[in-house]
């Protein structure tokens, strides 16, 4: 039997037609996508975690100028937190693991974020225009660099007392003012060179991660600014009023 396919129905096409146009697919989000918003979450809930630790290490540090004899006694209370649960030293080892791990998932995730917008757009503009931004995100990059070199620094000189001027078997608080002596200006130099890229990079840093963790208003992108403006300068300040001291003679 032959069937007469030149005049269709409409109600033969109409339907589908209808259907097709009226009822389209969502669209899922891409697999890229959605893994770049989970390392920008990784990276914000890391940043704050650093962050922390960073607030609570300056206070520690604070307490040099209330004598050496409390400064060093802060610094043997750190080893002893958690005991009898916990082995003597064992809380300072755990919270280093975890400070690293920290430390790695936030690199590695600026890492890929880094490679994946690059790779978003392969092709170099031949006049690129000046990218509107701030001095702190312009030197995010070279600014985490610069932490990292110090933290390795940090450890080395404070921490082990492998770079350490002073002799071996040495106080804390000895070490510290053995580092910022006239004498080892270079020292001095670097530390706050590095306190100050810590501020801008946590200025820059604070506001992205309160974007990235759903912030979005007008006002609250006002407070947010501020606030990351007024954590970076207290937390600069507090750094560096340790060296400025031992260098003036307040701390000796």
């Amino acid at each position: 039997m032959a069937v007469d396919i030149s005049n269709p129905t409409p109600r033969a096409t109409a339907g589908p037609a209808r259907k097709t146009l009226d009822k389209k697919p969502a669209l899922k989000p891409r697999r890229g996508a959605r893994s770049s918003v989970a390392l920008k979450i990784l990276m914000a809930v890391t940043g704050l975690l650093l962050v922390g630790f960073l607030y609570a290490h300056m206070i520690g540090n604070l307490k040099i100028f209330f004598g050496a004899e409390s400064f060093d006694h802060y610094a043997h209370w750190l080893r002893t937190i958690a005991e009898p649960l916990l082995p003597h030293g064992w809380f300072l080892w755990i919270m280093r693991f975890g400070l690293v791990v920290a430390v790695v998932g936030h690199i590695a995730a600026a890492v890929i974020l880094t490679r994946r917008a690059k790779l978003a757009r392969p092709v170099k503009y031949a006049h690129r225009p000046k990218v509107q931004g701030s001095y702190a995100a312009r030197t995010m990059r070279w600014g985490g660099v610069i932490i990292v070199l110090f933290v390795i620094y940090h450890l080395l000189d404070l921490t082990t007392g492998t770079l350490n001027p002073a002799p071996a078997g040495s106080d804390p608080s000895a070490r510290v003012i053995a580092d910022f002596k006239a004498e080892q200006w270079y020292v001095t130099l670097f530390y706050v060179l590095s306190i100050v890229a810590v501020g801008f990079h946590l200025r820059h840093g604070l506001f992205s991660a309160v974007r990235t963790l759903g912030q979005r208003t007008a006002r609250g992108e006002r407070i947010a600014r501020g606030t990351a403006l007024l954590l970076s300068v207290v937390l600069v300040a507090g750094y560096l009023s340790v060296p400025f001291a031992v260098l003036t003679g307040l701390v000796d």
